[in-house]
């Protein structure tokens, strides 16, 4: 038995010259990815990267593995084209919120839906980047840009409600200052059977610069995040004496050892249970009231779609006989056009 070679960082790395702007989050994105996928030990000629349209679209470039830069909002149609026709490979989807939830909103939804075993990387600094500065499907109501001079009027996508309304079996999120947190939830989501999506907020250092600074800067980020594990208490803030516990049917963020609560009264996190209620409850706090939700949110079974469709030819087949091309095109009725 060939013994597993283990894999550094820098075997997933190419010599190509890294083209984003300095200080951008991308840069951060690609090195937890090169890391997570020495983690997985998966060879790089095993590894597919797909990509969209968009600034972080050019992520395959910088990796040393199979990759594919593809047309505006098609890298879910790619990706499950891939995985389909070779379920061997590990398959990793590469989007900007621009790219994945506007011309690429139709493909993303239906793959959640089915369940391709491939893993989406969703980055999303609220802005189009490579465009210079148009708003997104995720920017805020009222956010100023280039092609929203007076503000937008209407309400932003929120991508954990796409992926639960599309039943999506795995969901986690990250920041792209918390590298260990991204590296984590990028190794469990490869990990997982199915559409994986996780949510990277990255800053766009040109054009949206410190939209993610309420919950990613240091100085108060243990205050306004909470990271979730399976398992664990959801415990949160400087002094590890907050949590989150029901109030009803809410979510409500009590401190230990204030008005009668101890620490058993706090809420364990069940990434694994099906229904997906608490998930989503969970996937909408948004730093503000209620800490922002990171790490992995929601990590449940279900059939996989690419092994599925791999089962049923191989069940067809088994029971259809052989035929060359020519007995093929000889079979059954016939006719002849003069």
């Amino acid at each position: 038995m060939e013994e597993q070679k283990e894999y550094m960082a820098k075997d997933f790395k190419s010599d190509q010259y890294v083209r984003w702007c300095p200080g951008c989050g991308d840069h951060s994105i690609v090195a937890v990815l090169q890391r997570a996928m020495a983690t997985l030990g998966v060879p790089p000629h095993e590894t597919v990267v797909i990509s969209g349209i968009g600034c972080s679209s050019r992520l395959p470039y910088y990796m040393n593995a199979y990759g594919f830069h593809t047309i505006h909002g098609r890298a879910a149609a790619v990706a499950t084209g891939v995985k389909t026709a070779n379920p061997d490979l590990t398959v990793w989807q590469i989007s900007g919120d621009g790219d994945c939830l506007a011309i690429g909103g139709n493909h993303f939804i239906h793959s959640v839906r089915r369940n391709v075993d491939i893993n989406v990387v969703l980055m999303n600094n609220k802005i189009y980047g490579l465009t210079k500065g148009q708003y997104s499907p995720t920017s805020d109501r009222g956010f100023v840009t280039k092609s929203s001079p007076y503000g937008t009027v209407e309400d932003p996508f929120i991508p954990a409600e796409l992926v639960f309304g599309a039943r999506g079996t795995f969901f986690a999120r990250s920041l792209d200052v918390e590298m260990s947190v991204s590296q984590e939830v990028l190794v469990e989501a490869a990990r997982h059977k199915g559409t994986s999506v996780v949510e990277l907020l990255q800053n766009c250092v040109i054009f949206n610069n410190n939209i993610h600074s309420y919950v990613a800067d240091k100085e108060f980020r243990a205050d306004r995040t909470v990271h979730l594990r399976h398992g664990e208490k959801m415990i949160f803030g400087k002094d590890n004496n907050r949590g989150l516990v029901l109030d009803g049917y809410k979510l409500k963020a009590v401190t230990i050892g204030e008005n009668g609560v101890t620490l058993d009264d706090i809420l364990v996190h069940d990434a694994k249970s099906p229904d997906n209620f608490l998930h989503q409850s969970l996937a909408m706090m948004d730093g503000h009231e209620l800490p922002l939700a990171i790490g992995v949110i929601r990590n449940v079974e279900a059939p996989v779609y690419d092994e599925e469709v791999d089962r049923q030819v191989k069940e067809v087949t088994s029971k259809v006989p052989y035929f060359s091309l020519r007995e093929f095109l000889l079979t059954g009725e016939t006719w002849e056009v003069k």
